[in-house]
């Protein structure tokens, strides 16, 4: 399975970003999947999680109301839409996929198997 993520860039703050993430390799298969994201010197945060119908998503609260995930499963791609972006919303974001359980909510790194390569955004002030 492989994960590519991308869509990310420099931005003003309040501006928006859609990141997108396609996975490839085993794409008769359900999945679960998350974003997470990590600052320069910080650990690798929870961001967003949807199941593998779209019925389900929860966020972590610094992004609920402004981030939101939703997936394409005609084309096995998640997509993380970013509004109203601020500084501190700086950090490489990585995507996730879990094919063990994909009808959950999964909120920790260690519930992942497979990670993107990660894209980077950055907010200006």
């Amino acid at each position: 399975v492989q994960l590519q993520a991308s869509g990310g860039g420099l931005v003003q703050a309040g501006g928006s970003l859609k990141l997108s993430c396609a996975a490839s390799g085993r794409t008769s298969s359900s999945y679960a999947s998350g974003w997470f994201r990590q600052a320069p010197g910080k650990e690798r945060e929870f961001v967003a999680a949807i199941s593998w119908s779209g019925g389900s998503t929860y966020y972590a609260d610094s992004v609920k109301g402004r981030f939101t995930i939703s997936r394409d499963n005609t084309k096995n791609t998640v997509y993380l839409q970013m509004n109203s972006l601020k500084p501190e919303d700086t950090a490489v974001y990585y995507c996730a996929a879990n094919y063990d359980y994909p009808w959950r909510i999964l909120v920790a790194t260690t519930q992942y198997d497979y990670w993107g390569q990660g894209t980077q955004v950055t907010v200006s002030s």
